[in-house]
């Protein structure tokens, strides 16, 4: 079941520039701390979207850290 209209966050163009990949898709790692990776999605609450952020370390899998922003009418994350 979906409620309401479902929003598209990403809308990337074919000839944008890119980041560049620091890691060239290895995330193979021989210890702890030695490469962090990270992700950022949007979540819908009750008075607004906010984005929260992980952060996770590619040895262990485990979570080093994150953070919760409320998202302001220009897009832009503000910490709550």
């Amino acid at each position: 079941m979906v409620r309401g209209k479902t929003h598209k966050t990403t809308i990337s163009e074919p000839g944008a520039p890119r980041p560049s990949d620091l890691v060239e898709r290895d995330v193979a790692t021989t210890r702890p701390n030695q490469l962090s990776v990270a992700d950022i999605t949007y979540v819908a609450s009750w008075s607004a979207f906010v984005c929260v952020a992980f952060g996770i370390d590619a040895y262990t899998s485990s979570l080093c850290g994150w953070q919760v922003s409320r998202i302001t009418g220009s897009l832009s994350p503000v910490t709550i």
